[in-house]
């Protein structure tokens, strides 16, 4: 059974992250008929029921799992017997019946554009390498909107300031070239000229653009942790994540017209426009609240 399992996450192309979520759901799925189903542990696939997956997912709420937890967890599942179903692994579908439990958005998380400027102004305090690193590292991330494992990704031969774009290739079946506003091609400028070299003595073979202080590749958590502290340094209260970076730099964008909906998409790497659009919304909620303060 678990060979099936391995052949269903083997067929999957989407990211690492998105088939690593899959291992670890249907995983857990297996352990649980394996080893707590009612009728005893199932010779084939074919042997389970939907009661079992009802049995399953009640074990899931019993267990205190969240909402999207529990809803991640059914979708992987009914994913996996719809494969079973097409290669014929199984006659019925016992996934079926099944339903996912409604997950309620939570509109992303936008920073103010004062926090962000102080944010992105902290590094430039300092000129030593791993300032200029640091503040490459940030306006990056803010002026692209990337995500962090696509920055983790880069490497050097990625980045053409003369055409002030950036490829992003990390880990996508579109890649794409990202437009760099002023302010990240300089910082990228600088770091490159005076920073990266300086910032370890030994990167002969290192291709990353962003490099810790032993000559490797900056890990996404490494990343994370850069920004974090910069956050607690400058005791911004929000919690600041690359992520919220992400969000606060579509809706900004959007709102002052530096980029419509389409220059958005392709720069966050949204396969569907409505993912997109939602900052759009956002952004027009907000200068709606404005004209509404100013009447």
């Amino acid at each position: 059974m678990q060979e099936q399992i391995d052949r269903f996450l083997a067929n999957k192309e989407n990211r690492a992250n998105t088939v690593a979520a899959y291992h670890n759901d249907l995983s857990q799925f297996y352990a649980y008929v394996r080893d707590r189903r009612r009728e005893g542990v199932p010779s084939t696939w074919r042997d389970i029921s939907t009661d079992d997956l009802i049995d399953y997912v009640l074990d899931l709420k019993q267990r205190e799992y969240a909402v999207a937890s529990v809803a991640r967890k059914i979708a992987a599942v009914k994913s996996f017997f719809h494969y079973l179903m097409d290669v014929q692994v199984i006659s019925s579908d016992p996934s079926v019946l099944i339903d996912s439990p409604h997950v309620k958005k939570v509109p992303p998380q936008i920073m103010d554009q004062a926090v962000i400027d102080r944010l992105l102004a902290a590094p430039a305090q300092a000129s030593h390498p791993k300032a200029l690193r640091d503040r490459a590292l940030l306006e990056l991330l803010y002026a692209t909107g990337m995500r962090v494992s696509e920055i983790a990704a880069l490497n050097v031969a990625d980045v053409n300031l003369n055409d002030s774009a950036v490829a992003c290739e990390h880990d996508n079946r579109h890649p794409r070239a990202v437009r760099l506003n002023e302010r990240a091609v300089s910082a990228l400028a600088d770091y490159l000229a005076n920073g990266r070299q300086r910032l370890a003595s030994k990167i002969e073979r290192e291709e990353a653009l962003f490099i810790n202080h032993r000559g490797q590749r900056l890990t996404r958590q490494g990343l994370w942790l850069i920004v974090k502290s910069y956050a607690d340094q400058l005791g911004i209260k929000v919690d600041v994540t690359p992520h919220i970076l992400r969000h606060s730099s579509a809706m900004h964008r959007l709102a002052s017209g530096e980029a419509d909906v389409q220059e958005v998409q392709h720069a966050l790497g949204h396969a569907s426009r409505a993912t997109t659009l939602i900052y759009a919304d956002l952004a027009a909620r907000q200068a709606a609240d404005r004209m509404d303060e100013n009447q």
